[in-house]
């Protein structure tokens, strides 16, 4: 199965597009998983408390970016990668002979609609319920990447489109929280929500949407891919209350 989907009735949907790591035989693509968010699931295992419905696909982004427009127009100025990667984050190319549009087609229909017909599915479910629900998108990447950004990335990148994507109010009071932890944040930085954030995010419509992209060192074990507890006990107190933040805005 493309996507597990744990159902809840919170009204909170936390998406994990980018923990996949299967990648199926007959796709001549590299193994190259670095740019994996690797265990972020485990990072954020309160989900249950919290009641919220959470997606978590099985098949990695080298198969499909699931964060991407089906028509793969670019999201991002400068260097960055597309609905079906060829190059990792740091150039390194992924094929010796890159998909032809039609295989590009197919994994957009067999792998990338299931994920976002679940995504809309459950929306539709939790707003019809509540009337208004905060789709939470969760994501990390590595804090230096030269290819795709300058310098350092701050610890909490919060994404909401130019504040498109929910209320002014939402987006204040989890930018409060993030200001008040400890860690550095920026907000509509670098990242400012790929295109579940962009697409999905329309607090007209009942739906609030936020990404939150973690430097990976905050985490992760030092050159590790699983989570390392200490760092984690002194992050998920801080996910937690972002989360809480913005549940209370109604």
């Amino acid at each position: 199965m493309s996507v597990t989907v744990t159902e809840r009735d919170a009204p909170l949907v936390i998406s994990f597009p980018h923990v996949g790591t299967e990648i199926p035989s007959e796709i001549p693509v590299a193994r190259i998983l670095d740019d994996t968010d690797w265990d972020l699931t485990t990072l954020y295992d309160f989900a249950a408390e919290f009641g919220a419905t959470t997606l978590v696909p099985g098949y990695s982004r080298l198969v499909v970016d699931l964060n991407r427009p089906p028509d793969d127009r670019p999201l991002y100025a400068g260097a960055t990668t597309g609905l079906v990667p060829t190059e990792c984050f740091d150039g390194r190319p992924l094929y010796t002979n890159k998909p032809h549009a039609s295989e590009i087609a197919r994994r957009r229909d067999t792998y990338w609609r299931p994920y976002h017909d679940a995504l809309r599915a459950q929306l539709d479910r939790l707003v019809e319920k509540h009337g208004r629900v905060l789709l939470w998108e969760a994501h990390s990447i590595d804090n230096r990447i030269p290819r795709l950004f300058d310098g350092v990335l701050p610890d909490l990148n919060i994404g909401t489109n130019e504040g498109k994507s929910c209320l002014p109010a939402l987006r204040d009071a989890v930018a409060a929280v993030a200001a008040a932890s400890g860690y550095s944040h920026v907000v509509d930085g670098r990242f400012k929500g790929g295109f579940i954030t962009r697409h999905y995010g329309q607090p007209q419509n009942g739906v609030n949407a936020i990404q939150l992209e973690l430097a990976k060192q905050t985490h992760l074990g030092d050159g590790t891919t699983r989570v390392d507890e200490t760092r984690a006990a002194k992050l998920r107190p801080v996910l937690r209350a972002m989360i809480e933040a913005a549940l209370a805005v109604r």
